[in-house]
């Protein structure tokens, strides 16, 4: 992918490019505008890699949306170093402090999907089969963008043409308001739903990290679930059940370390994932997750009661040091009370984390001061010496879709029990010392959830499953008695469960009003 920024570039440029070629016809032929791109295959299949490799440059922002407000995210710092993003595990978003910025930077990827649905539904040199698959893809890419969007922000402008590449350079005729939730809603769905149709009974290639028609049926599943449970649409449920049986050929790997080593991309599991490499790239910020080895030396033991005798001191237990690019450093933490939460049978617990403890040995017995983890579920491998974050991050796996088709069930009243205990049997290595009973919708409602959280540590979830999860008819998010899961008072924070934009997007569209329920700077 090492050229793929040049065949996005060359769309920013093509308004500029058309202008040029109205006073100067000819040019070079290694000159690619928007008159002469779209003239072969491979032109438009280049494309559609530099549409992925933009999708993969999200990925950290995907995480961002979908996890870090879950309450999963430690606010104390644990090892002398200064935690980031606070403000936003904090729940303490503003019009003056947003979290993120410019609709979370997505519009750039819609503009020029938007670009590409438009060219090459014009083509005629592609077979419909080809063109199909490619659109199929481009379709899958932009609703997922929005489902961001949407679960984000709420109502969003949308944006299905592509403008401003096509030469509407006038501010005033780009502006446009925010379409309402359920507008945002039925674009997305409109989309998907036009991705499966244009799949079709198409095979995917064997290459997981390109959207695919499997993907396109995940992607629905979790859609339609989403206006079922929170548009208060009960027939979706039947439609995202329908999509995600439609699923073929993924399978629980009897490993669950094993979904994420670097030497098993691509795996029976995966479904879709954005890829890393050595050598290539490298996951966004995953070292920010581990620890300090400045501050781990000589402060920190493995064992929280030092049973294996005082001196064991932690240097760098899982040599880091040898990082190829990125700094290794505690700026993002988890509780240590989720770690605490798996049963210590579960595999999934030290997949996932690496806890370590600084200990009073001055005093007897000893006593552990500080409690804390490093995520090593994402570690990478080692290559020449060094360590590459370049373990692939699934977007859809084989447990995802048995537990939302468990949700599915139980809110349809079934029994979810053989969905949910696939996932436990993998996770215990089919010795479950606490199998799942069917207890009501509530409880399993509950069940369902606590697994997704053991699941997807950093898979991008969290968040929106406390958002569209529900006890009774409350979405999870908000803090009850019946549960310790909310992280929102719902009387006084309601509105929070959408994020505020900053006062930059109001100001260069004045269409644009500021997330409801927010303090706003904005003219009425």
């Amino acid at each position: 992918m090492k050229k793929i920024m040049f065949h996005i570039c060359w769309a920013v440029l093509s308004v500029l490019a058309t202008s040029c070629q109205d006073a100067l016809e000819l040019a070079p032929e290694d000159y690619f505008g928007n008159s002469n791109f779209w003239q072969n295959e491979a032109q438009v299949s280049n494309f559609m890699v530099g549409l992925h490799k933009q999708f993969r440059d999200n990925q950290f922002q995907f995480l961002r949306l979908g996890e870090m407000r879950g309450g999963t995210y430690s606010n104390v710092d644990r090892q002398a170093t200064s935690l980031n993003e606070l403000p936003v595990i904090e729940q303490r978003l503003e019009e003056t402090s947003s979290g993120v910025s410019s609709w979370a930077g997505f519009y750039g990827p819609i503009l020029q999907i938007n670009l590409f649905i438009q060219k090459v539904e014009s083509i005629g040199f592609l077979s419909e089969t080809r063109k199909s698959y490619l659109l199929g893809q481009a379709y899958a890419m932009r609703a997922y963008y929005y489902f961001h969007l949407l679960r984000t922000y709420g109502g969003v402008p949308l944006v299905l043409e592509a403008d401003v590449l096509n030469g509407t350079t006038d501010a005033v005729l780009l502006r446009k308001a925010r379409a309402t939730e359920e507008e945002v809603a039925n674009a997305v769905k409109a989309d998907i739903n036009k991705s499966v149709s244009l799949f079709g009974v198409q095979v995917a290639t064997g290459d997981k990290s390109l959207w695919s028609p499997n993907a396109a049926r995940m992607l629905k599943g979790e859609v339609f679930l989403w206006t079922a449970k929170l548009h208060g649409k009960p027939a979706d449920l039947a439609e995202a059940k329908t999509a995600l049986e439609a699923v073929n050929g993924s399978s629980l790997l009897p490993s669950f370390a094993n979904v994420f080593a670097y030497n098993q991309k691509n795996n029976n599991e995966v479904i879709f994932a954005v890829r890393y490499k050595v050598g290539e790239a490298e996951m966004s910020g995953v070292a920010a997750y581990t620890y300090s080895t400045f501050n781990m030396n000589g402060l920190h033991y493995k064992d929280s009661t030092v049973s294996a005798g005082v001196g064991n001191f932690l240097v760098d237990p899982l040599v880091l040091a040898a990082t190829n690019s990125q700094q290794v450093i505690q700026r993002y933490a988890y509780t240590f009370e989720l770690f605490q939460s798996y049963n210590l049978a579960d595999t999934r617990r030290n997949a996932t984390f690496y806890d370590y403890y600084k200990v009073n040995t001055d005093v007897t017995p000893f006593v552990p001061t500080i409690r804390n983890t490093a995520l090593v579920k994402f570690l990478g491998t080692i290559d020449a010496n060094k360590r590459y974050f370049s373990d692939d991050w699934p977007v859809y796996r084989e447990a995802d879709r048995l537990l939302m088709l468990a949700e599915i069930t139980n809110a349809q009243g079934g029994d979810p029990t053989a969905y949910i205990q696939a996932v436990r049997d993998r996770a215990f290595g089919g010795k479950d010392p606490k199998p799942f009973v069917n207890a009501g919708k509530d409880a399993n409602e509950l069940a369902i959830f606590n697994e997704r959280t053991w699941e997807f540590v950093h898979e991008g979830k969290r968040w929106y499953d406390l958002r569209r999860m529900k006890f009774g008819s409350e979405p999870l998010v908000f803090r009850s008695a019946a549960h310790p899961y909310g992280v929102l008072d719902k009387t006084t924070q309601g509105y929070r469960i959408l994020w505020p934009i900053e006062a930059a997007i109001w100001t260069n569209d004045p269409l644009v009003t500021q997330t409801p329920g927010y303090s706003t700077a904005r003219p009425n």
